[in-house]
């Protein structure tokens, strides 16, 4: 990989669109160059392994805050693997909470398709009284 890399060339490398470099710019998870002399911003292959890794996060369902405290502990003094290990385990009961409300959500909505005829006006139809009620 070349030392010095236009925003295009960035995205090629990283897999991503020019708008997402701009993006992680925008949210600082990366820094933005300052223009050479050819009023072009060049940008070091640091950068494509950063948004490897935070594509990587995101994948596993990082949040860009919590991918942001992450590369943070990364360059910390004193961190440590027992840090980062906390960090995916919190993330692990994250996902199993979500789980938990989407497992509840289908059970909510097939109790409510086992309910409606599927034929015939939508005057009594369960799904749409349930969902003016406010409930499930």
């Amino acid at each position: 990989m070349e030392a010095s890399l236009t925003i295009g060339r960035v995205a090629d490398h990283a897999g991503v669109g020019v708008e997402t470099v701009r993006f992680y710019q925008r949210k600082g998870l990366i820094d933005e160059p300052p223009r050479s002399g050819t009023r072009r911003r060049r940008y070091t292959p640091e950068t494509v392994a950063r948004i490897r890794f935070i594509r990587g996060a995101q994948s596993l369902g990082f949040s860009l805050k919590e991918i942001e405290e992450l590369m943070a502990l990364r360059i910390a003094p004193g961190t440590d693997k027992g840090h980062i290990k906390a960090r995916a385990e919190a993330k692990v009961a994250q996902i199993e909470e979500k789980m938990r409300d989407l497992n509840r959500m289908k059970g909510a909505l097939l109790k409510l398709i086992g309910a409606c005829e599927g034929m015939g006006s939508l005057d009594d139809c369960p799904i749409l009284e349930a969902f003016d009620q406010g409930r499930p």
